[in-house]
């Protein structure tokens, strides 16, 4: 990755925006993000040594010692530093600290909380000061990320931050349903959370695949619709505990009236069709819906919400209420018999009919509820939060009727985006909004579903690209620099390696497995390069199911691989005109020669191991077009044109879908072809 390196030093010359403090000179090396919202270099470091010491002041909490004592044991990792100060407490005293953290109250955990921060960093002392020990862990997870390095030691540079969210509501929303994902898988990826400042885990808990939350009111919903796959209560309110120790939500889904085959397992008589259910074990969208005309329905899901309200603490309890497709209450003579005698002309006035019964009994529980789009109605309680899924449309719809809304449209991160195209998704829209209804639009969420992914790479779907989500939701609207955004988000990715999540590393252990050996380098160097299919065409690829292996390729390759996007920068900045440095057209031909020369090497490993033969073409077509790259990269080098014959042929050879059924992708085939057109005007 020598090449990479280089990149970062010598090709990439981010253009950064001076708005909102973001001063182009003093701070374009520093690696923040989410972005402050405020920021000004003051000159100098403060230089970090053993005797570091910090200390916690005016009102603080159990839960603000023990971030100070992560912050400072991950420090001392980060430097290798013996620091005298083990873990803070009440007890602790310190003379002359050389960091203080003040909160002067506890922090609630709800809507609109308070977690603005205040960070001065001068060449003698650290000062963070918040309103509340929540705004205090954010402003220590920048601490954390101005640590920086050089011939001398470590240090932090000194600026002055004033830093607060855009919006309230800055969710993750994790499937569990679907595939199961251990409490471990959770708790790491609320450590990521934390360390990009989300503040709400949306965790999916039901769906036609499995009942995951342990119910003791209706011990069958886990005991015959999870296959022995969920979370008992003793783990949920560990979660629970975790994610608030790292001023994090937790809001549980439990969805209805569809996407409900795995409650019916154990208690059919709540159906709209007789059954016998069982759990599904492939993907869509399925028939089995609650009966919404029956009262026993009722009086069913109000004890069990009636038990979960007591376990999540949170004040909203999500409902979902996407989906229903209707057919099992169109095929039912009584529902119909029901619908008729009361007036009720459609299905979606019957999902009507339910959520207006379904939501009173929550709320005589002191929850609020949120739901997906669907659950928006006249009726609908103005205390509801509706989270849009299908776009616009929807969300300008709620938002005029005067109800809040969060956004998740545009920020899926099964769809294998880039984080770049989720990144300039914004949740307010440009339309004729009123301020006061674009003040409705309270935030949004990065939405994992796990149809296609595991424990082993769900850590890859998520990371990095949900912390250019975290900054989209945090930052001001106009930090909008893609390269930059980049720049820092590779820094980012590292840090949540050492955090522990999984994004990294995991993808050598699978590339190990696919290669039946620990010769992988050929392999690697088609794996950085290619990204899955979208999820459509998956869908469409293969046989999938809940049994179905995620090993192959393309659940090892990431949506938004490194090298590839570095790739493209080094090409846009060829056929820019601007003059690109030498170095930049030497990496360049490096990294083709590189390509062209894999297929040779990789088809000795593909023998050995029969799983990589899907890839044998597209790692045929890379080298392919990784000759026509150099060919376009040798008349670029001369200032010669190329015929118009050679560009037409080539960017037939190069537009080539190589392997479908392999279900990846190129992801340098644009910028080659970039330079096959290039070298033609020249």
């Amino acid at each position: 990755m020598r090449y990479v390196r280089i990149l970062a030093t010598v090709a990439v010359f981010v253009s950064l925006m001076n708005v909102a403090g973001y001063a182009e000179i003093n701070t374009r090396k520093l690696t923040l993000m989410p972005w402050p919202a405020k920021i000004e270099m003051t000159g100098g470091r403060y230089r970090l040594n053993q005797s570091f010491t910090v200390e916690v002041t005016g009102k603080p909490t159990g839960r603000l010692f023990r971030a100070a004592s992560r912050m400072l044991r991950r420090l001392s990792q980060r430097t290798g530093l013996f620091f005298s100060q083990g873990y803070l407490s009440p007890d602790s005293s310190v003379e002359n600290p050389c960091m203080v953290i003040q909160a002067d109250r506890r922090g609630r955990l709800r809507l609109y909380m308070d977690e603005s921060y205040r960070l001065d960093v001068t060449p003698s002392r650290v000062l963070l000061k918040a309103n509340t020990d929540i705004g205090a862990l954010r402003g220590i997870q920048t601490v954390l990320q101005l640590l920086e390095a050089d011939s001398s030691g470590y240090y932090f540079p000194c600026v002055r931050i004033e830093d607060h969210p855009r919006f309230p509501w800055r969710g993750l929303m994790i499937d569990a349903a679907r595939h199961f994902m251990p409490v471990n898988v959770i708790e790491r990826n609320i450590r990521g959370m934390a360390a990009v400042k989300l503040n709400v885990l949306h965790w999916h808990l039901s769906d036609n695949q499995g009942f995951r939350a342990e119910s003791k009111t209706f011990p069958k919903l886990t005991g015959m619709g999870s296959d022995g796959h969920f979370y008992t209560q003793q783990e949920i309110k560990a979660v629970i505990k975790y994610a608030a120790d790292r001023g994090i939500r937790v809001v549980p889904e439990f969805d209805v009236p569809a996407h409900s085959t795995s409650w019916f397992v154990g208690y059919p008589q709540y159906a709209s069709a007789p059954g016998p259910y069982s759990i599904e074990r492939k993907w869509g969208i399925f028939d089995p819906v609650f009966n919404p005309t029956i009262n026993k329905t009722y009086v069913f899901l109000g004890k069990f919400f009636k038990e979960m309200a007591g376990l999540f603490p949170d004040k909203y309890m999500d409902v979902g209420g996407d989906e229903n497709n209707g057919k099992d209450w169109n095929a039912n003579p009584k529902i119909q018999a029901f619908m008729k005698a009361h007036k009720i002309p459609s299905d979606a006035a019957l999902q009507t009919y339910f959520e207006n019964r379904l939501v009173p009994l929550i709320m005589k529980d002191h929850k609020d509820v949120m739901g997906w789009e669907e659950i928006l109605n006249p009726r609908l309680p103005k205390s509801a939060i509706v989270q849009s899924w299908r776009g616009n449309a929807s969300l300008e719809n709620a938002v005029k009727k005067g109800y809040r809304v969060i956004l998740s449209k545009g920020w899926y991160l099964d769809h294998y985006f880039t984080a770049s195209q989720y990144y300039l998704v914004d949740p307010v829209p440009d339309s004729g909004l009123t301020l006061q209804q674009k003040k409705l639009i309270i935030g949004g969420e990065a939405c994992m579903w796990s149809e296609y992914v595991s424990p082993e790479n769900i850590d890859s779907r998520i990371w990095p690209r949900a912390a250019a989500i975290a900054e989209r939701l945090w930052s001001p609207r106009d930090i909008r620099n893609v390269r930059d955004m980049y720049r820092r988000l590779d820094a980012v990715s590292l840090e949540l390696d050492r955090l522990g999540l999984t994004q990294l590393k995991n993808q050598g252990t699978m590339l190990r497995n696919l290669a039946n050996g620990y010769r992988v380098a050929p392999l690697r160097t088609l794996v950085d390069i290619v990204a899955p299919y979208d999820i459509y065409a998956r869908v469409k690829a293969k046989p999938y199911s809940a049994f179905a292996p995620l090993t192959r390729v393309v659940d090892t390759a990431v949506p938004d691989p490194m090298t590839a996007r570095d790739f493209s920068f080094m090409v846009d900045d060829i056929v820019s005109g601007n003059n690109p440095m030498e170095d930049t057209v030497a990496m360049v031909e490096h990294m083709l020669v590189r390509w062209k020369e894999n297929d040779a090497n990789l088809e000795k490993i593909i023998d050995r191991s029969p799983i990589l033969r899907e890839v044998q073409p597209i790692s045929r077509h890379l080298s392919a077009v990784a000759s026509i790259g150099l060919d376009a990269l040798n008349y670029i080098r001369h200032n010669t044109k190329a015929g118009q014959g050679w560009v037409k042929a080539s960017l037939s050879t190069i537009s080539t879908d190589a392997a479908p059924c392999a279900e990846v992708k190129l992801m340098v085939i644009a910028p080659i072809e970039s330079l096959v057109k290039y070298a033609g005007e020249k």
